[in-house]
């Protein structure tokens, strides 16, 4: 068999970088450990058939096997996620693959307004760092948002403000995982979504392996990026110094839970402050994460009090997702699509493939429907 003459060191940072231990990528080539540790030790070759494969698994073209260092490898927009008052610096193959898919679909969108004639969107940018209640105005004015008229459920709301934000010509996108890959999970503890903003094509993702209680704030927060100009991926945490992340935060609470009113609903003296939840909760019409989290904020309880609920709305979370998971598997596959890559991307790619001004595989390869399937999915989800 022929060896496959591969650095060493590439071996070790492509298993690295797609976050497997050395047990882990020998399972996955069906090998033995000592294998592999002789590969990265230099020891031995791999064949081309093997080297092939461990490309494959560790998500890398082939050539790269064969340079002499690891290529440099930068988010393709501005990471704003700190850890204290530092950049966090570092990212997962998973987020950086899902940054590079969406940008391609982005692409993709773009020319298609283009090729329809379809203006920029003015919205795009039209705030500056200012005055946080002058921004929530402006807001609320494009999404046509009045307080009393929110649906009674904050997950009702959540997808309200979804279809509202879609009509402005925004691809929001929902997903846990890489793409369809189950198996790639992306992580919340890493980000909570990210906004690239563009004047014809701008993009919301909402990282929803996260607590579902945080989806509507991650929302409003990224929709303040987009409105601002300013692509970014996101952590919100209320301990973040970066100034487009203070800011987006505070208008997104503000526009949430307006604080005047807030702290006017607000009973200090009952027996346990979570007693406060289920009512603010329904007059907001948001979650008790969100509430919970602008309590913390306006100095209505301590850090201790937020994390110790946090903590349990997580505990609740995953409990409750895979009690679904053993139930039912979750939402059948066709009804995904229109979350993970937005509405609007998914009837513009399956008209364009369905009039035959676009290959089915490229449709495939954009949105994840099969070829022979595109046609009862768009009469089914898209109500073509």
């Amino acid at each position: 068999m022929v060896e496959a003459l591969v650095n060493p060191n590439i071996l070790a940072w492509a298993r690295e970088r797609a976050g497997f231990a050395v047990s882990d990528i020998a399972d996955k080539m069906k090998i033995k450990q000592d294998k592999v540790l002789a590969w990265e030790a230099g020891e031995k070759k791999p064949t081309f058939r093997q080297a092939q494969k461990f490309a494959d698994k560790t998500f890398i073209p082939f050539g790269y096997l064969f340079l002499n260092e690891p290529p440099r490898e930068p988010l393709p927009i501005p990471d704003l996620r700190t850890v204290g008052d530092h950049p966090v610096g570092s990212f997962s193959l998973a987020l950086k693959d899902t940054i590079h898919a969406t940008i391609e679909r982005r692409d993709w969108y773009h020319e298609y307004r283009l090729e329809q004639g379809l203006p920029a969107l003015n919205w795009v940018g039209q705030l500056t760092f200012g005055n946080v209640e002058e921004a929530v105005a402006t807001v609320r004015a494009l999404l046509s948002e009045h307080t009393a008229a929110r649906p009674s459920q904050f997950h009702q709301y959540f997808t309200l403000l979804i279809e509202r934000m879609e009509a402005l010509g925004i691809l929001v996108m929902r997903n846990s995982v890489v793409g369809n890959n189950t198996s790639r999970s992306l992580n919340p503890q890493e980000f909570r979504g990210f906004a690239i903003a563009h004047p014809h094509a701008p993009v919301i993702f909402i990282n929803t392996a996260d607590v579902t209680q945080a989806w509507t704030f991650t929302l409003m927060h990224e929709f303040v990026h987009l409105m601002l100009g300013e692509s970014g991926v996101s952590d919100l945490s209320h301990k973040n110094d970066n100034q487009i992340e203070k800011f987006c935060n505070r208008v997104a609470a503000e526009f949430l839970v307006p604080s005047a009113e807030m702290v006017q609903l607000w009973q200090s003296d009952i027996e346990n402050w979570k007693g406060n939840l289920p009512e603010l909760s329904a007059h907001f019409h948001v979650s008790h994460w969100v509430i919970s989290r602008r309590a913390l904020e306006l100095g209505l309880i301590n850090e201790d009090q937020y994390w110790a609920h946090y903590r349990k709305i997580i505990a609740e979370f995953q409990k409750t997702k895979d009690e679904q998971r053993q139930k039912d598997g979750g939402p059948p596959f066709a009804r995904l699509i229109n979350m993970r890559y937005s509405k609007n991307l998914a009837a513009a790619v399956a008209s364009e493939a369905l009039s035959g001004r676009m290959l089915l595989r490229d449709a495939q390869h954009l949105i994840g429907v099969q070829p022979s399937k595109l046609k009862s999915f768009a009469k089914s989800e898209l109500k073509f």
